[in-house]
């Protein structure tokens, strides 16, 4: 993989375990999937609108239709991570979604997209993803976790995986700026949430004034962690991509135990390293 494509990966993974944290945090919140959405359209729109005027694309119907299919799919992973949060640890939640995410990427990449696929890529997405399972517990532990939790996790895997290909295919087939993208997901959320968010207003602004810095990490860090990745798929496979970006796991495993006190033990410690090793293996034959 080229080392610019590389470099962003590694720090989108830091950022989306960074917004993970904190979202995490304002699990308790009703509206925040529409308090960061806000945060995120007020903050990101001037550098849209700039892509946009110097910009010469000719918008045709598959631009429009993969701006709709974000906008859905991105709403999608929103909610349900939010509500996994919810009911759920984050090291349970968050490792199970990001191994769902790049299994289901990776055979969608290989098999509808056709990118090339070798023994070492292959080998590389099954140390990932078994890494990930031992690191949430469910390889040893499945019958302690709470069903709904596991349930919400997957769900939430396979959003990522409808948006990854999704927005890889826009930005390496039909061109669309990383920007753009991102952006139409954020105004879509805002949009169809605004009735029910809008509905009382002194809640809302009482969530903000509890919530206010979650919200604001998030509408920082969740835009600007994707646009790296979408950065990052113009330049290298998306199948291959798409599991490097789970070395946010071990960083939000790590959040999870360090930060909230989640519990860490020998197999997890083991699933990290074996989630490294895959990473490794998809970078060199990326």
């Amino acid at each position: 993989m080229h080392p610019l494509a590389i470099a962003a990966v590694l720090l989108a993974a830091f950022t989306h375990a960074t917004w993970n944290l904190a979202a995490k945090r304002a699990s308790g919140s009703r509206h925040f999937v529409w308090l960061y959405s806000l945060g995120s359209v007020v903050l990101y729109a001037p550098a849209v609108i700039w892509v946009l005027s110097t910009t010469q694309l000719q918008f045709a119907t598959a631009h429009w239709v993969a701006l709709l299919m974000t906008g859905i799919l991105h709403m999608g992973y929103s909610l349900t991570l939010q509500a996994g949060y919810r009911v759920s640890d984050l090291s349970l939640v968050y490792p199970l979604a990001r191994g769902t995410g790049p299994l289901l990427s990776f055979l969608a990449a290989t098999f509808i997209l056709h990118e090339p696929a070798n023994i070492f890529s292959v080998l590389g997405v099954l140390l990932i993803v078994g890494g990930i399972l031992m690191v949430s517990g469910l390889a040893n532990e499945a019958h302690k976790a709470p069903r709904a939790g596991i349930a919400l996790g997957l769900l939430t895997g396979v959003f990522i995986a409808g948006y990854t290909i999704n927005d890889g295919w826009a930005v390496k087939t039909l061109m669309l700026s990383p920007f753009v993208i991102d952006f139409t997901g954020n105004m879509l959320r805002l949009t169809v949430l605004a009735p029910m968010a809008l509905r009382d207003p002194p809640a809302l602004l009482g969530e903000w004034r509890m919530y206010r810095t979650p919200i604001l990490i998030v509408a920082v860090l969740g835009p600007l962690g994707y646009i790296l990745v979408l950065y990052a798929m113009k330049h290298a496979p998306i199948g291959h991509v798409a599991p490097m970006r789970e070395l946010a796991t071990l960083i939000g495993t790590y959040f999870g135990a360090r930060l909230l006190k989640e519990q860490v033990t020998p197999i997890r410690l083991t699933g990290a390293v074996l989630i490294v090793t895959g990473v490794i293996a998809l970078a060199v034959t990326g």
